[in-house]
Parts: C-alpha cells; sequence; structure tokens
C-alpha cells in the first residue's frame, strides 16, 4: 500500500534523487536533520555547487565549507560532514564506505542516516528511524510510552526493520518519509489521504493525536520561605531570621 501510495503521490523530484549517489543522500540526510525539506533544497542544491563530490568537499578550507553553510544553523553538522570526508579520503578510498559499521564510525552518521544511505544508493535493506518514520509507526501501532526512550526507541527498530520489503528498498524508505512529512504530520494529519488509514489503531481508537506520547513535564517543585527582617529608619538592617 505504501509503495503504491508513493508512486502516486510521493516526491520524486528532490535535487538529492537524481542521481542518488552515496554523496547526496549523505548531505541531503544531515542537512535534513531539524530541517524542513523547502529551506534544504537551495541550500543543497548551492553546496553541491561548490563540493560537487566527496573530494572536493574533504579538500576545501573548513572557512569555505562553514561560508557554504551559513544560514541552515546546527554548524556542527558542517564541520562533521568536513570531518568525514576527510576521514574518507584517508581510510575509505576517498568514497563512503558500504558498510554499515563503517558508516555509523564517521562523525555525525548516526543508525538513521547509515540506512538512509544504505537504502537509498545502494538499495541495501536497512531501516529508517527519523522523526517521520517515528511518528507513522506510534499512530499506525498505536505506541505507547515515551517516543524519545531507550525502550520505545529499541521497539521502533524492531518494527522498522521488521516491516522492510525484500525489493525497492530506495523507494521504501522515501515512501515512508514522505507519509511522516506529507500526510501523517505533527498536526492537522491528513488521515482521510492516508494509505494506511484502515489498518490505523490510533486512528480506530481516535487518539491520532496522542501519538507519539512525550515524556511529561518535569513538576517543579515549590517552597515556602519565611523571613524577618527588622530595619532601622537609615536603613540598617538591625536583625535578619530565616526559617525554612
Amino acid at each position: 500500500k505504501l509503495l503504491a501510495w508513493h508512486a502516486r503521490e510521493g516526491r520524486h523530484d528532490l535535487p538529492w534523487q537524481h542521481p542518488r549517489s552515496a554523496y547526496r543522500v549523505w548531505l541531503s540526510e544531515i542537512m535534513l536533520q531539524q530541517t524542513q525539506v523547502r529551506t534544504v533544497i537551495p541550500y543543497f542544491e548551492n553546496f553541491l555547487k561548490r563540493f560537487p563530490n566527496l573530494p572536493a568537499l574533504a579538500e576545501a578550507p573548513e572557512q569555505d565549507v562553514m561560508q557554504a553553510w551559513a544560514g541552515l544553523g546546527y554548524y556542527s553538522r558542517a564541520r562533521n560532514l568536513h570531518k568525514t570526508a576527510q576521514l574518507c579520503m584517508q581510510v575509505h578510498g576517498g568514497d563512503l564506505p558500504n558498510d554499515f559499521d563503517a558508516l555509523v564510525a564517521l562523525p555525525g552518521i548516526g543508525r538513521s542516516t547509515a540506512g538512509a544511505i544504505l537504502s537509498q544508493a545502494h538499495g541495501g535493506r536497512y531501516a529508517i528511524v527519523d522523526g517521520n518514520v517515528k511518528r507513522v509507526l506510534t499512530r499506525f501501532f498505536a505506541i505507547e510510552g515515551d517516543a524519545a526512550s531507550a525502550a520505545t526507541g529499541k521497539r521502533l527498530w524492531a518494527l522498522a526493520e521488521s516491516l522492510l520489503p525484500n525489493t525497492r528498498m530506495a523507494d521504501y524508505s522515501q515512501a515512508i518519509m514522505d507519509l511522516g512529512a506529507t500526510i501523517c504530520t505533527r498536526s492537522k494529519p491528513a488521515c482521510t489521504r492516508c494509505p494506511l488509514a484502515a489498518d490505523c489503531l490510533a486512528l480506530q481508537k481516535d487518539k491520532v493525536m496522542c501519538f507519539p506520547e512525550r515524556k511529561a513535564a518535569r513538576k517543579i517543585p515549590q517552597r515556602e520561605k519565611f523571613m524577618l527582617v527588622i530595619i532601622s529608619k537609615a536603613g540598617e538592617i538591625l536583625l535578619e531570621r530565616r526559617a525554612d
């Protein structure tokens, strides 16, 4: 259902999709962290003009990399891009490795980013669990508990991996991210247009907006203090007593 929906309504014209090289997918995934697609696209295109491939990025001075990133925020992402490019030149023959463990060992590449690179650039059977995918999974399966907790995260990863198709991994990875970004959104989800609506447990329970659950805000403790202060007419403190 998800792949059929993506063929009809998914995003097929994103600049990092043509071609889906490991370098372009990696760059887009790092830029898309905490940043919306419409914001990323012009930065991605300009960055690619200045640094069209991994060797060009590795050879560039850090100042040039930071200048190309200026305005996108979360500047540690740009520094990690530069460091990773240099490490790939030194250790991996001038390209991103196509091995999962080798990828996650590089600066700024976590489990989900590595999965995105391997599934989209190489067709590897690896899951992605970014914010959009978490939202889709927690709603579809009505998963209770803090979505940011280690226990819930472990469950989400197990589910994501169990759902992977045997073919069309690049399309599937893009499809589940697109569903979260365009249909199963944080606010005002378009459930009537969702291809998975018939089986969505959160929708069946009329609790879509209850998922994903967030950690309850910590209650701020309140304390009372009593103080006695006697001040002379001249403003001198004559007596001060505190009681807890």
